[in-house]
């Protein structure tokens, strides 16, 4: 195998193949990227950890075609690490040599027959806006659970009627919930998947800049594998197996009382009144004719309080929540304003964004934020 390649567009394609490698693989060739080279004048690397798989293509002046499998982490860090100047990449033998201007190195190769077949990419099911996509899941994986002993959790489940795509995740303390619009390869599609939110953020931000990403998912007996391309690259990802709690019912149907305050100052008064809240320990938030009061802290413990101007609907009502919670959500919004609607100082309270003071609110994306319980 011998080819050359631009240094810039081998170490994009290396870092973005080898960004989900396990730390620690449960065979050695998993840690290793596999680079097949051509005579089409193309170079194709490949990552697999059984669960998550890549490929990059990228063009190449090919002088002899090949397969050979390295390291992948090494190999980034090589790639990156290289002059700018055209890369030569030759197999001698058991070694790969990476020379690059006056920088040569030199990587020992692993058996690639040993290395497991990718996954094949499955039916397209539709495309979607890269932007709008890395965006939604953004909004929405911030409420998926970190805690990988509740693996339901930790996923985002994807439901698709049609040329509507809703994207719900949480944690059992808040939940998140965007809807938006995509092209559907068939127009009477209805499924749904439940995806990593992990490998959904990850292959959104990293495709989504490409402009249009398409989304493949396998069907059968049951949708087990989605899969995303985008400028020559392609990921899939096996789905999470089990049944994922009916969070939709959640969300209240009425909300007698309501609070519109500017986003940008909600969010900037919780940083600052949260600085003094320990541990655990929450921000109030304290709501009444014209203003909401943030307060944080209590008895000999250090304290801190802000008022904001804010409109409200309906009777005052007082609630507290995790600080950082409330900072995710905030942070979720894009709006000028955001909507708090409440049933109860206990309940639930609806985090959703609006242009105006004056004017509605946007369904689209709302977020449910379950408040902290404090003695008044």
């Amino acid at each position: 195998m011998r080819f050359r390649v631009d240094r810039d567009v081998l170490a994009d394609a290396v870092t973005w193949t080898a960004r989900s490698l396990p730390t620690r693989p449960p065979v050695p060739v998993l840690a290793g990227v596999r680079i097949e080279a051509d005579t089409t004048g193309t170079i194709q690397l490949s990552s697999f950890d059984y669960e998550v798989s890549a490929r990059s293509q990228i063009p190449a002046d090919v002088s002899e075609p090949g397969t050979v499998l390295v390291s992948g982490r090494l190999l980034a860090e090589i790639s990156r690490a290289l002059p700018d100047k055209p890369v030569d990449v030759v197999l001698d033998g058991t070694k790969v040599v990476v020379t690059c201007g006056a920088s040569r190195f030199t990587l020992l190769t692993m058996p690639v027959e040993d290395y497991p077949n990718l996954p094949s990419m499955p039916a397209t099911a539709g495309t979607v806006d890269g932007d709008e996509l890395t965006h939604a899941v953004a909004q929405v994986s911030v409420a998926a659970s970190r805690d990988d002993t509740l693996p339901l959790l930790t996923g985002v489940r994807v439901e698709i009627e049609g040329e509507k795509v809703t994207l719900l995740a949480t944690d059992r303390y808040r939940l998140a919930l965007r809807e938006l619009t995509w092209k559907p390869s068939s127009p009477d599609i209805s499924t749904v998947a439940l995806v990593r939110a992990r490998t959904l953020s990850d292959a959104a931000k990293s495709l989504g800049s490409a402009g249009s990403v398409t989304v493949a998912l396998s069907t059968g007996a049951g949708v087990d594998l989605i899969g995303f391309e985008a400028g020559g690259r392609q990921t899939t990802s096996l789905l999470v197996d089990g049944d994922y709690p009916a969070v939709r019912r959640l969300f209240p149907d009425e909300t007698p009382i309501h609070a519109i305050v500017s986003t940008h100052a909600l969010a900037e008064a919780a940083k600052r009144v949260a600085l003094v809240a320990e541990r655990n320990t929450p921000i109030r938030l304290a709501f009444s004719q014209g203003q909401v009061v943030l307060d944080a802290g209590q008895g000999d413990d250090a304290q801190a309080s802000e008022a904001l101007e804010a409109t409200l609907v309906g009777d005052d009502i007082t609630v507290a929540f995790n600080p950082q919670f409330l900072l995710d959500g905030l942070g979720a919004l894009d709006t000028t304003f955001v909507r708090l609607s409440f049933t109860h100082p206990n309940k639930p309270v609806e985090f959703t964004g609006q242009e105006s003071l004056d004017g509605d609110d946007k369904q689209e994306y709302r977020y449910l934020l379950v408040p902290i319980r404090f003695a008044s």
